[in-house]
């Protein structure tokens, strides 16, 4: 008795063995991927540096900004400059510009990726798949300076390849596109529809390849025809990847691109070629206007966020994951 005693009092006396903590999830997928990481701190670093570092810069609204007086010397004026710009006849002008702009080109430039990659994913012989492709997103690559210059050159009234067949085939007239006030917003829109519709023609093929073959056995099995797979299987696969890029789509409704609109407008379209964008370029940097310019693009900042949030809570409504 008295020796069981004592081996359970040795028992008790030892030490405790120490056992280590597994590590956390997220340690653990740091240490795995490591060099993924490492490849992403340069897109972190720019996104820092160029996207969330310029945001201190937006307290020049809310002040009458001067260079002698820097950043946070000048003095506040509070609403002063949202007040002009809502008084502004000009703000009014390029904000209906800037939507009317983005409306066309989401309206009739939106579906015209998903037509090309309807089409593109219907197309057997790889190599010539591979070079309509190519042809299509080659625009993409190719800077507004260079293609808008030949753009223009295509539309020109006297040696324009467009208004060559219109008057020699139909008969009608030359038609300046460039200096019409009711022809450039249809100008613009195509331009934009001819270098983008090929990138974006690439994530929803990409999108197609993710659906099971075998739904489309199964449907011709079935009898169904091609138009009603596309209806049936090839959209509704292909709809979450849609839903996303509208969502991003509908973020840029307030922001038009500098650089294809000061190429492509002139002074006979300004009252319809005059956007958010090239009118803080005119007004903020030409004329060194920044507050006023600055409590612009905050207001447009705002709005942007509105309709990202606005279309995304719709797009979940809908049933769709959205990008949160």
């Amino acid at each position: 008795m008295e020796e069981k005693q004592a081996r359970f009092n040795t028992v008790t006396r030892r030490k405790p063995v120490s056992i280590k903590p597994a590590p956390s999830a997220f340690r653990s997928r740091l240490t795995r991927d490591r060099h993924l990481y490492l490849m992403l701190l340069p897109v972190i670093g720019f996104y820092l540096m160029f996207k969330y570092a310029p945001m201190a810069g937006e307290v020049i609204a809310f002040k009458d900004y001067r260079f002698a007086d820097g950043l946070f010397g000048s003095r506040w004026v509070g609403f002063k400059h949202f007040e002009s710009l809502f008084q502004s006849i000009d703000f009014w002008r390029v904000l209906r510009n800037t939507l009317l702009l983005n409306v066309y080109s989401l309206v009739f430039g939106f579906p015209v990726p998903i037509g090309l990659a309807l089409l593109l994913n219907e197309v057997r012989r790889e190599w010539y798949k591979r070079i309509v492709q190519n042809l299509l997103y080659l625009p993409h690559f190719i800077s507004w300076a260079v293609l808008g210059g030949i753009f223009i050159a295509m539309l020109s009234p006297s040696t324009g390849v467009v208004n060559m067949v219109l008057t020699k085939v139909f008969g009608i007239d030359p038609i300046y596109f460039m200096a019409s006030s009711a022809w450039w917003p249809f100008a613009y829109t195509l331009s934009g529809i001819w270098r983008e519709a090929g990138w974006g023609t690439i994530l929803y093929l990409a999108a197609m390849a993710s659906i099971d073959p075998q739904l489309y056995e199964a449907a011709k099995m079935d009898g169904a025809s091609k138009l009603r797979q596309i209806w049936h299987i090839t959209l509704p696969g292909i709809r979450s990847t849609i839903a996303i890029l509208l969502v991003l789509r509908m973020g840029q409704m307030m922001d038009v691109g500098l650089e294809q609109t000061l190429v492509l407008q002139n002074m006979s379209v300004l009252d319809v070629a005059d956007v958010i964008s090239t009118y803080v370029y005119r007004v903020g940097l030409q004329n060194m206007n920044y507050s006023y310019t600055t409590a612009l693009g905050l207001f447009q900042s705002a709005v942007g966020l509105i309709l990202v949030v606005g279309v995304n809570r719709l797009t979940r409504v809908f049933g769709e994951r959205g990008l949160w």
